[in-house]
């Protein structure tokens, strides 16, 4: 390493962030990008381990003492390739990862991590600035045609895969803009849609065709699809939401977290919606239902609407601040998250439990809670959840967002059409090499495996493209990553 002995002379520091009078009357990204000597100085910071757990830890298996290295002393070329060997997509992981690398860093077992994802972010934003990143088209193509549905990261991943093995790839997507839950699941304010909009028209440039307003399934027939192409990958993402099915839940002001993303997304960048259909938390008494980071990006959305007042509840317990012991390194822990939304202001509250909603003239207008207790009976069984006697309270609230993940991918249309076999989640199943139960279908990303990271939907991916590139050629040059 350039300074063997940089962790113990230089602190962990991440980026600022703007100040939060001034964020919260814009959706632009809210973190500052370091200088480029202050990103060097952090990464002196990696040890140059013995036994790097950092690639365990990530998805995608990246180079990262080496490309720290490399940074450090200057070199962002050499770091730039390093990077772009394991990632189609550091610009977007640099941002919204939950850096689970940095969790697994070997530093962290007794004293602040490495600052990895802020690293990776750095080199790939010093490498857009200083021309490294250009079109490379393949020099040949194979005359094989892939069609990859759906364009999130693991569509996106996929595609680029395997447009550099030569193959010629057509991307469908059923919404009007590419780029799926990174450009209508994740708000502005974390990933800028520009971020996306440069990528695609780099993989534009290098022969990748992309197809929006495409519903496969519906608008172009399962069948003819299976004719035109030499396979196909199944990419469409896990879009059925987890419901709350209790007293009131029929009442208006009530919203599923991705339709209020979505539209806020989509007026972001411009588009109109009917007044009747609009969701919009300005003036009004907000409670968002669920605890992880898509109820996060809804406070943070809600906050920059002009809401009332937000409200996050949660059902589970509230996480500790440090690991705990069933908990240990390098595995990635349960732990208490203050987003940036969170700094904003409103109000959190956990082992909290909604047992009805009330409401005037048809609109929500409260929520009916009790507190929960987890109580464990048995040693080998988990902990069942009780409600605390007497512990019933109401929180005010005129619009509610249901930020509670989601239970699989639409079976409907395509996925009946093809008639492929699914698992016991009701998610695509697949074979050793990704293939579905019907031939020549592949299928990657949260519809194969259930809703994850962006890290790895880029993953599985890239995988997808290995195979289908065996599948195709009869060998592969692509990595299995």
């Amino acid at each position: 390493m350039g300074d063997p002995q940089g962790f113990q002379k230089v602190g962990r520091q991440t980026s600022e962030g703007r100040p939060v009078r001034e964020r919260l009357r814009d959706y632009r990204e809210v973190p500052v990008m370091r200088k480029d000597e202050q990103s060097k100085e952090q990464a002196s910071r990696c040890m140059d381990c013995g036994t790097p757990f950092c690639h365990w830890g990530c998805p995608l298996g990246n180079y990262i003492p080496e490309w720290n290295d490399f940074m450090f002393d200057g070199h962002w070329e050499k770091a730039f390739e390093l990077l772009q060997a394991t990632n189609d997509f550091p610009e977007f992981t640099g941002r919204v990862c939950p850096a689970t690398c940095e969790y697994a860093c070997v530093l962290g077992i007794n004293d602040d991590p490495v600052t990895i994802r802020e690293n990776e972010l750095a080199v790939i934003e010093y490498a857009f600035r200083n021309g490294m990143i250009k079109p490379r088209p393949p020099v040949t193509r194979t005359g094989k045609n892939v069609a990859v549905i759906g364009s999130g990261p693991a569509g996106l991943a996929c595609a680029a895969q395997l447009n550099r093995a030569g193959h010629n790839v057509v991307v469908y997507e059923k919404d009007d803009k590419i780029g799926g839950i990174l450009r209508y699941g994740i708000p502005d304010f974390k990933l800028e849609k520009g971020v996306i909009d440069r990528r695609l028209s780099l993989m534009r440039e290098e022969g990748i065709k992309f197809e929006a307003s495409v519903n496969v399934g519906m608008d172009y027939d399962a069948r003819t699809l299976l004719k035109e192409y030499d396979a196909v990958c199944l990419a469409g993402g896990s879009r059925v939401p987890r419901d709350l099915t209790v007293e009131g839940r029929g009442l208006e002001g009530i919203y599923f977290a991705m339709d209020y993303l979505t539209q806020s997304n989509r007026r972001i960048s411009g588009g109109r919606i009917p007044a009747d259909r609009l969701i919009d938390a300005g003036g009004r008494k907000v409670v968002v239902i669920g605890g992880g980071d898509t109820g996060s990006d809804c406070v943070g959305t809600a906050g920059r609407q002009g809401a009332l007042s937000v409200t996050q509840i949660e059902l589970l317990p509230k996480p500790p601040e440090s690991r705990a012991e069933d908990q240990p390194w390098p595995v990635y822990p349960v732990l208490l998250k203050t987003s940036t939304s969170h700094e904003e202001g409103g109000d959190r509250i956990w082992s909290v439990r909604t047992k009805r909603f009330a409401g005037e003239k048809g609109r929500v207008n409260k929520l009916g809670c009790v507190r929960v207790e987890f109580v464990r009976t048995d040693e080998k069984a988990p902990p069942v959840m009780k409600d605390i006697p007497g512990s019933g309270f109401e929180i005010e609230a005129d619009l509610v967002v249901l930020a509670l993940g989601f239970i699989r991918p639409e079976h409907g249309g395509l996925l009946t059409e093809l008639g492929v076999e699914l698992d016991e989640r009701g998610n695509v199943r697949t074979g050793e090499g990704l293939m579905t139960s019907v031939s020549k279908v592949f299928s990657a990303g949260d519809m194969r495996r259930g809703q994850s990271l962006v890290v790895w939907a880029i993953s599985e991916g890239r995988r997808a493209a290995h195979s289908i590139d065996v599948f195709l050629t009869g060998q592969s040059n692509l990595p299995y990553m």
